[in-house]
Order: C-alpha cells, then structure tokens, then sequence
C-alpha cells in the first residue's frame, strides 16, 4: 500500500465518512499525476462510478421529495446539481483542492481550481464512498454535500445557465452588462482557459478546459456577488 498522501489525512473528517486510505488516495490522483509517476491508476473509473451514484441519489431525492414537479422542472433542477459548475462548488465546500495529486504541469496552471478537475475529483470521491462504506453511506454524503444547492431555488438557473442568468441580473440591478474576456495557455492537446468579467463595479474569474466553462465558472461567481448584494 502506498503512503496516503498528508493533504488527504483530514478529509474524511471533512467528509464525515470512513473511506478506505488506498481508495481516497486512488480518488485524488489526478491522471497528470499518474502519468508522471510511472503511469500508475488514477482516479477516472472512480469518476464514472460517482458520476452514477450521484446522478441516482439526486434523482431519486427529488422524484420523491417533489411530486408536484413535472418532468421537465426534475431535469432542470438535477443538472443544476450535477453540472461541473455546482460540483466544483461543492468541491471548494470542501477544501478538495489543497488534497490533490496533481502533476507538475496541472499544478503550474492552478489545477487545484479548475471547476473540471475538481468536479471530476468530487465524483471519484463519491465513487470511493460507495466502495468503502455502501450506497447507503454514499447517497447520505451527496445528499448532505448538495443540499445547500437544492435548498435554493434561485440558484437552479444560475447553476444551469450562469451566462443568461448574469445577463438577466445585470438587466434588473441596473448594471451594465457582462463583458467577457478569455485567456487559454497550455499545449494544444490539453489547453486551459481563464475567463474574466466585468459587471458594473465587479470583477470576477473563472478557470476551465474550455472558454465556455471557463466563462461560466466566472458569471456564477459574478452572479453569486451580485445576488448577494442585490
């Protein structure tokens, strides 16, 4: 077994779930990370299966907990949770950024604040914890984890759509509107995007591995602030 690296050690207490150490370590190995230390597992099965715990736990939360709802408001309000905007919210929740492993170059370009890495990261996580405690122990952790998200309606919108829903809030506060500004860097196979905008007297941005999340992740900042405000 390999040494859990020292950022992980406080996580489950962050989690309040008991994770076996060699999974939670498999769930923060970033594919960078493996490739450089000899092409060992990372975590992207982990992903896949997290990506369907978490996908089961909301659906079935909100099909039960929302009768009144129809088809239609259920996906709305789903992929408002599970978009990797509202999974590197979360992510951030958590302080999951300080406990990657991540590769040299990753780390260089702010891997540990990328909404895609984290996202991604976040649903490895949940895939552990149905590995090491059970689906029970891994729905109870996404319900928990996104409850903030599901408790806020005004948030399903902006979660889904950050642009238009910016766009609309700039509109009602009397703010000029958004403007964008984009930045990539990287090799062309693996290219990173830093999103800026600009909404009255506010400044925010966003990270991304293509200008359309990078720019999304810096209007749901910016939308954030505002509503905030407003």
């Amino acid at each position: 077994m390999t040494e859990v690296p020292r950022g992980t050690r406080p996580l489950p207490a962050k989690l309040r779930v008991d994770i076996d150490a060699e999974l939670l370590e498999l769930a923060l190995t970033h594919r960078s990370y493996a490739y450089e230390h000899g092409g060992i597992p990372h975590n992207e099965r982990l992903e896949f299966l997290g990506d369907s715990v978490l996908g089961q736990a909301v659906t079935v939360m909100l099909f039960t907990t929302h009768p009144d709802l129809d088809e239609g408001e259920l996906a709305k309000r789903r992929a408002s949770v599970v978009s990797t905007v509202a999974l590197a919210e979360v992510a951030r929740g958590i302080d999951l950024g300080s406990h990657l492993l991540l590769g040299r170059g990753e780390e260089q370009t702010g891997g540990r604040d990328k909404d895609s890495i984290l996202a991604d990261t976040m649903e490895a996580v949940i895939g552990a914890t149905y590995l090491s405690a059970g689906p029970e122990a891994a729905t109870e952790l996404v319900l928990r984890l996104t409850k903030p998200l599901l408790a806020d309606p005004e948030r399903y919108g902006a979660a889904m759509d950050p642009k238009t829903s910016l766009q609309e809030l700039a509109a009602r506060v009397g703010s000029t509107p958004p403007q964008y500004s984009v930045e990539a860097s990287g090799p062309d196979h693996d290219r990173r995007f830093t999103a800026t905008v600009v909404v009255g007297d506010v400044t925010m941005i966003g990270n991304g591995s293509s200008k359309k999340t990078a720019e999304m992740a810096a209007a749901l900042s910016a939308w954030r602030l505002i509503n905030e405000r407003a």
